[in-house]
């Protein structure tokens, strides 16, 4: 039965090729050449659009179709409207420069609206100074891949997000450059999907805006400079896994910011630079392995209405603060992590210090309280007050110790 289905699928493919004609759309022809040779098309026809700069809005593409950029092609809304509006299955716009969809206060204009649809594919384009730039709603198994897209926020009421799906499943989002948007990607209610090898920066907001969205995983990707990374909310069974998170900074900025999640993971990351690495809050099962968390302000910030959060085998290496909390009750488990101020001692030489390790310092409670102490960081008061609460703890959660510190950096993370 499978290889009869094949079969069927194979000659209805070469059928369509057969049946299939290519349209060719040049500069110098009127600017509703591009929208006639789309409505004038059949299903599965390709239409080629030469190289030039086409004065274009409001495209709707109703079927299957092909639209694809020959040399510098160059589709612009003059800021005036929404660019492509997709609302057919398998629509294919590669190799295009789209500048210029309107900002509006009442419509979410995008340079490409891809709305109800099924096996879309975006790929290869070039889209400046876009509202939205690539905007998915109610759709699924599409692929938006090998974008670069660069926006022009001033503030986050005038912008729209790089690449932004709602009420979604069954996306692929990857090897796409986004920078200078509201949020670089956005997700809504998004079930099953990835974003991998994708390199956000520059964003006002979020390098990814992560809410109401399970099952979904983003791996490999770089979030450098953005009002704050990440931030994951209100999902649950979400992968984070070899992603960079880099020089993220702000008064309240964070490499990755967790809300109410569970059930997720976070492994073989990199935060560096950032103003805070990860920030936990009423999070419940989260695994936190494998991270190298190196010279951020603070490495974590757990809030202890956060439950059951396994953090292992992680490198912590000169931050300034190695974890901070809000409480005196603990309910996460540290083990094994390797911390670049532990001063103990491994007399039986089994790799992990035989004295637990305290990573919430006193000034790290006293600055989370008045922040205008930071000024004090590495004075000698602050570094024996620090060392003797480490000893006798008085005011820091007494619970919350590494058992088993590792002795040297862990190499095997990534």
């Amino acid at each position: 039965m499978r290889i009869l289905r094949y079969v069927l699928f194979f000659i209805l493919f070469i059928f369509l090729q057969s049946h299939s004609a290519t349209y060719e759309i040049k500069s110098t022809h009127s600017k509703s050449d591009l929208k006639s040779s789309i409505i004038n098309s059949k299903p599965h026809d390709t239409i080629i659009v030469h190289e030039g700069i086409y004065h274009e809005t409001n495209i709707e593409v109703m079927h299957p179709l092909t639209i694809r950029g020959q040399g510098k092609a160059v589709i612009d809304g003059q800021g005036k409207d929404q660019i492509f509006k997709i609302t057919s299955d398998s629509v294919t716009i590669e190799n295009l420069t789209i500048n210029g969809s309107g900002v509006s206060y009442i419509k979410d204009n995008a340079a490409i609206l891809v709305e109800e649809s099924k096996f879309c594919t975006v790929q290869n384009n070039i889209l400046n100074d876009n509202f939205f730039a690539i905007y998915l709603s109610k759709s699924s198994n599409c692929i938006v891949k090998g974008n670069e897209i660069t926006g022009n926020a001033i503030s986050e009421s005038s912008s729209g997000n790089g690449i932004h799906a709602w009420y979604c499943k069954n996306i692929e989002i990857y090897d796409n450059k986004v920078s200078n948007h509201r949020d670089g990607i956005y997700f809504e209610f998004v079930k099953n999907s990835q974003i991998k090898n994708n390199l956000s920066s520059g964003n006002l907001r979020y390098g990814l805006h992560f809410m109401f969205s399970d099952s979904c995983t983003y791996k490999m990707n770089t979030f450098k400079n953005n009002g704050a990374g990440v931030a994951v909310m209100y999902s649950k069974y979400v992968d984070m896994i070899e992603n960079r998170f880099i020089l993220n900074q702000g008064s309240s900025s964070y490499g990755l910011l967790l809300k109410e999640i569970s059930d997720s993971k976070i492994i073989n990351n990199s935060f560096k630079n950032n103003t805070v690495a990860i920030y936990i809050e009423a999070s419940n099962r989260i695994q936190v392995d494998g991270n190298d968390i190196v010279e951020n302000g603070w490495a974590m910030k757990v809030m202890s209405n956060s439950l059951d959060n396994f953090i292992t085998r992680n490198n912590f290496i000169s931050n300034s603060f190695q974890i901070s909390t809000n409480g005196r009750n603990n309910n996460s488990t540290f083990s094994e992590n390797y911390w670049s101020d532990y001063s103990g001692y491994d007399l039986d030489r089994d790799g992990y210090g035989d004295v637990p390790f305290r990573p919430v310092s006193l000034f790290a409670i006293e600055v989370e309280k008045r922040p205008q102490s930071i000024i004090l960081l590495h004075s000698i008061f602050v570094n024996i007050i620090s060392t003797v609460e480490k000893i006798i703890p008085t005011i820091t959660p007494e619970t919350l110790i590494d058992d088993k510190p590792a002795m040297d950096i862990i190499y095997d993370n990534n």
